[in-house]
């Protein structure tokens, strides 16, 4: 039986194309969570390059901000801050090809460069990003994992493939919630509440847990580690995003979906726990996979289909 793998999850307010602060930031968290006996970190969705500003990029400024994997500067940093605090570090950035092609990216880097490699196969933020096209799954300290970014975990056929392909842990970056939708409860929570959250802590906290924030993510997300039996590492930024603002609460979710780590301060921070390769075999999703009847609906799941995307926020005004 494997050993106990401990795992961290991060959130933090990162600043709009500010890659040395952004850097600086998951150094030192990184290092946290070292002294915490953490083996990997996990970051959220472009932690390294700022996230939603990059809707009004175009695509030359796309190309100035990305970075090619892996000789780009900041997967060079990643690495330095991966062997310097004896940490194994997942984060996210924009990605460039030698064909000027742009990406969502999210990597694993430790001391001996990157260990894995993952695009998001449904991004929006700016129309110039290409999908990615295949799945990830890779080794870290003898347990699989695989990688799935944001949107990418709204479409349940993604979390299932990646599990059928041997993943047990899959780390789910996001930057997500406190936007519009056409969801009862949804809308953005104003930035005014996050100036005055040591004044006013609770009117933040309960739109930070209410329907726009938290009660949103539950209805869906412990779903997706109690149907396919792994651990869902889960990390969202907080505070100010470009002129957005998030609501962090990154977590661990275990095989039977409950929540066993989570973020709770009102600024960065990280939670540590142990992932027990126990749990993998006794939840119940371990049951349901065994129990598929792909003959039955492997021509349903793979008859044609034209993809439709639509992102309300992208478009509202506040």
């Amino acid at each position: 039986m494997k050993d106990p793998l401990y795992i961290s999850t991060a959130q933090f307010e990162n600043r709009s194309g500010d890659k040395v602060y952004n850097l600086s930031i998951i150094d030192k968290l990184s290092a946290k969570a070292a002294a915490q006996g953490s083996q990997a970190i996990a970051f959220h969705e472009c932690s390294v390059t700022g996230y939603t500003f990059a809707r009004h990029l175009s695509k030359v400024q796309m190309l100035e901000l990305a970075e090619e994997i892996p000789d780009g500067p900041s997967i060079k940093k990643l690495r330095e801050i991966a062997t310097r605090n004896k940490i194994t570090i997942l984060a996210g950035l924009f990605e460039k090809d030698q064909q000027q092609n742009l990406f969502k990216a999210y990597v694993c880097v430790d001391e001996s460069g990157v260990r894995a490699k993952f695009r998001k196969l449904h991004p929006f933020i700016n129309p110039h990003l290409i999908p990615g096209n295949e799945y990830c799954v890779f080794d870290l300290h003898g347990w699989k994992c695989g990688i799935l970014i944001c949107y990418d975990n709204n479409i349940i056929e993604n979390v299932r493939a990646t599990r059928l392909l041997g993943a047990q842990i899959i780390f789910m970056p996001h930057v997500t919630m406190c936007t519009p939708s056409t969801r009862p409860g949804a809308g953005f929570v104003h930035p005014d509440l996050w100036k005055n959250r040591e004044r006013d802590p609770t009117s933040l906290r309960l739109e930070f847990d209410g329907m726009k924030g938290r009660d949103w993510l539950m209805k869906w997300l412990p779903a997706r580690s109690y149907d396919n039996a792994i651990y869902t590492v889960f990390s969202n930024p907080i505070g100010m995003d470009d002129d957005q603002l998030k609501n962090g609460c990154s977590m661990i979710i275990d095989p039977f979906g409950d929540v066993i780590a989570e973020c709770r301060t009102l600024g960065d921070d990280i939670v540590t726990t142990a992932l027990v390769p126990e749990k993998l075999k006794q939840a119940g999703g371990q049951r349901y996979i065994k129990a598929r009847r792909p003959d039955l609906y492997k021509d349903i799941i793979g008859a044609d289909h034209t993809p439709e995307q639509k992102v309300v926020w992208l478009k509202t005004e506040k």
